[in-house]
């Protein structure tokens, strides 16, 4: 199956650069470009691609804005496509707050061109883009230094996870892939994966980019805890 992509970044030689690259690939097409995140979203809902790579600093309307609109479309919008955000920074606001809106991870604009193809299958694969330490820290510094008034709400909805569940959701936020899971929990891979399909059905959450928010944000997870 081919991937749909579009890009949306203020600067036209970044945009050629990731379009050509990404076109390049069997597996990938580009179906459009946008300069700025209004008509991001406008591309968006029109050509209905399966990830949006999106700039955070954009005029016109912000990546962050834009990621939004797209991940929570007016009545009678059903398509909602992945969101990757782009950043040149590694620790920027606008990232983790996107994560909370509800992107499938971030990716530094100087990422190796192979990084960059990677996380357009990763993310179009219903995967987060959680695996740079990078992330982590973000997510752990911003859950640090921004209590979010939902954590009691959060923590409450703990209650409806098992404690095999729990236990699965606690090493998600701590950045184990599937297989290092199993392997702490000397579960099968198969096994951990329907964990985590019951973990994000109970909690509402679309993707694993939202299951490490949540831990963090439930006090699950407290910033620093290393693996």
């Amino acid at each position: 199956m081919t991937i749909r992509v579009i890009i949306v970044d203020d600067q036209a030689m970044v945009r050629a650069g990731f379009a050509a690259l990404l076109a390049a690939q069997p597996d990938i097409d580009v179906v459009g470009e946008a300069p700025d995140g209004r008509q991001g979203v406008d591309v968006a809902r029109s050509a209905h691609p399966d990830v949006v790579l999106m700039d955070v600093r954009m005029p016109e309307l912000d990546g962050l804005s834009a990621a939004r609109e797209i991940l929570n479309p007016p009545p009678g919008v059903v398509h909602r496509p992945k969101v990757l955000m782009l950043t040149t920074f590694d620790v920027d606001d606008y990232v983790y707050e996107a994560l909370r809106a509800g992107a499938s991870g971030f990716l530094l604009k100087d990422a190796p061109p192979a990084d960059l193809i990677g996380a357009v299958r990763v993310v179009a694969a219903g995967e987060a883009l959680l695996a740079p330490s990078v992330t982590r820290r973000l997510i752990a510094d911003f859950a640090a230094q921004r209590p979010a008034p939902r954590a009691d709400r959060a923590a409450l909805r703990l209650n409806g996870l098992t404690p095999r569940e729990t236990e699965v959701l606690e090493l998600i936020a701590r950045g184990l892939s599937n297989q290092e899971i199993a392997g702490h929990l000397v579960l099968a891979e198969q096994t951990v994966k329907t964990h985590i399909g019951r973990v994000l059905a109970k909690l509402d959450l679309r993707d694993r980019a939202q299951a490490v928010v949540f831990a963090y944000e439930s006090g699950l997870v407290t910033p620093g805890q290393g693996r």
